[in-house]
């Protein structure tokens, strides 16, 4: 008689990061600070989150030195704002450079409760964990609306999250639907190629053209602080407008390209219709409508409030003790769905931790000249 073969138990962390993007390689360089051990999940192929999937033409809001990661400046980039294959490369070096262990392709499918802390039940095993953070921000999860007549439109229609660049829509008729910086960039993406109708409610808001990332995250911080503070209100982001005039912009607005339209009321089979009757023929429509939060390995947690939200202190879930959240936005920390916001927050986040779970720190990281705290 043979014994039964050993069963080998789940890996087991101090922390579990879930996503490998930006927010989730700022929180582990603070993790390997406070020398926790910690494994960053990631369902992408290879470095570069969400950065990987957009459009060649996307520019950041911020020169490139006023865009790095903690610890790390990213290397300046020709022509000014950098395009996502200069971030993706800067990524990819930022994880390597400070041995951040990454494991990937590995898609979590669901989060539970569990004596230690937690189980992520993954497509390549078990993991279990005492705190879990998630990174893994809003691009996997694309906001559709629903307009009148929309089944019925037989033309092609497509999320920004898949927006590729302006080649397949050479020579047609293309509707650009959103107000803000998806909308406006991709309408002067295609600007050049494509017959462009431009739908937003009300007139573009464009920023001030010497405004840029950096203005747009000291507004939001200084609103942060101010409220904390019981001070009034003065005003956040969306009080400056809703479009960064980066170049491709700019330039498409001054040549007289990007022209915009009131929203229309419904679809036809072949095109839109507006509440004054006149209608437009439309081979193609793209929602440039934003995301919500990527949270659905998380439906086996009574993680919402009675009213649906998320509610948190800081970037900690007021339900679910030792379950956190960075880089979606203000919801989060100010300007934390940014490169250049998502260090505070993501060290914000690992002191929390730290002094919850009173976990020390035993680990340094690679001395650099340019690490940063």
């Amino acid at each position: 008689m043979t014994d039964a073969p050993a069963v080998n138990p789940a890996p087991g962390v101090d922390v579990a990061v879930v996503g490998g993007g930006q927010a989730g390689l700022a929180t582990g360089y603070y993790l390997r600070r406070a020398g926790m051990s910690f494994v960053i999940l990631d369902d992408q192929d290879a470095p570069g989150g969400a950065w990987r999937h957009t459009w060649s033409s996307l520019r950041l809001f911020s020169p490139a030195e006023y865009s790095s990661l903690p610890g790390r400046l990213m290397p300046r980039s020709p022509g000014g704002n950098p395009d996502a294959d200069h971030v993706i490369r800067y990524l990819a070096d930022y994880e390597e450079r400070y041995s951040l262990p990454v494991e990937r392709p590995v898609r979590v499918d669901h989060v539970v409760r569990a004596p230690e802390g937690f189980r992520l039940a993954t497509d390549q095993g078990e993991w279990r964990a005492r705190v879990v953070v998630n990174a893994t921000g809003t691009w996997c999860q694309p906001f559709w609306p629903t307009m009148p007549g929309q089944r019925s439109f037989r033309g092609d229609q497509l999320h920004s999250a898949s927006y590729r660049g302006p080649d397949r829509f050479e020579n047609r008729a293309v509707l650009v639907v959103g107000g803000a910086n998806s909308g406006a960039q991709i309408a002067a993406d295609l600007a050049g190629v494509a017959d462009v109708t431009w739908c937003l409610r009300g007139k573009p808001r464009y920023l001030p053209d010497d405004v840029d990332g950096r203005e747009l995250f000291r507004v939001a911080s200084q609103r942060v602080r101010a409220m904390a503070a019981g001070e009034p209100d003065p005003g956040g982001v969306a009080d400056l407008g809703d479009i960064v005039a980066v170049p491709p912009v700019r330039a498409a607005r001054d040549a007289g390209r990007l022209t915009p339209n009131p929203m229309f009321e419904r679809f036809t089979g072949d095109g839109v219709a507006w509440p004054d009757g006149s209608t437009r023929r439309i081979d193609a429509v793209i929602w440039c409508t934003g995301f919500r939060p990527a949270l659905r390995h998380l439906r086996e947690l009574d993680l919402h409030e009675p009213d649906g939200s998320v509610g948190l202190d800081g970037t900690a879930s007021t339900r679910i003790p030792g379950l956190h959240f960075v880089g979606y936005g203000d919801w989060t920390g100010p300007g934390s769905a940014t490169l250049i916001g998502v260090g505070s927050t993501a060290k914000a986040t690992v002191a929390g931790i730290t002094e919850c779970r009173h976990l020390t720190s035993t680990a340094t990281l690679p001395s650099s000249t340019d690490v940063r705290t």
